[in-house]
């Protein structure tokens, strides 16, 4: 298996982030970036369902048992490596859609969606939101049970009110009509 970037801390990784190419580090980065911000050990690696199919197994196999506690799996155009990955492990896998060259990232949403009944995959927004998202669900999903992680949580969500709050319509244009 090959390693993209090691993990955010000499911790044990709780959160895997996973991609099919590093050329999708572009997008992932805001879901590794949102881990690091909460102190949440995490580790990425590039993982191609289609050109490494066999690590992409063993990672799967031994995700659990390693103490993963989420998978976040970035794949563009045909995108089965979130789906793939949830029918190799029991470790919840959130699904990000990256954007492709010709269709904008909509069949990779798409084809990360459509899972079998049976085989979920939790699904975000196309891009560096649908990557930012991922890793705060997976935070939010941890936090349940762990107080620290729910008070930092609950301090982000704060900051966000305040920031949303403290914002300003500009004034209209002059000589135009309000």
């Amino acid at each position: 298996m090959s390693t993209f970037a090691d993990t955010s801390t000499d911790e044990r990784p709780l959160i895997g982030i996973i991609m099919g190419s590093s050329s999708d580090w572009d997008i992932m980065k805001h879901a590794a970036d949102m881990l690091s911000d909460f102190g949440v050990a995490h580790e990425t690696r590039v993982i191609s369902a289609h050109r490494m199919p066999g690590d992409m197994a063993q990672y799967g196999a031994q995700a659990a048992q390693r103490g993963l506690r989420g998978i976040i799996a970035g794949a563009g155009g045909a995108a089965h490596l979130p789906g793939m990955m949830a029918a190799l492990t029991p470790v919840p896998v959130y699904g990000v859609p990256v954007p492709s060259r010709y269709l904008r990232g909509e069949d990779s949403l798409l084809s990360i969606v459509q899972m079998p009944k049976g085989v979920p995959v939790a699904t975000f927004a196309i891009g560096e939101a649908g990557a930012a998202n991922a890793a705060l669900h997976a935070i939010a999903c941890m936090a349940v049970t762990d107080p620290a992680l729910r008070d930092k949580l609950d301090a982000f969500r704060a900051r966000q009110t305040e920031a949303a709050r403290n914002m300003v319509v500009p004034p209209p244009a002059s000589g135009r009509a309000g």
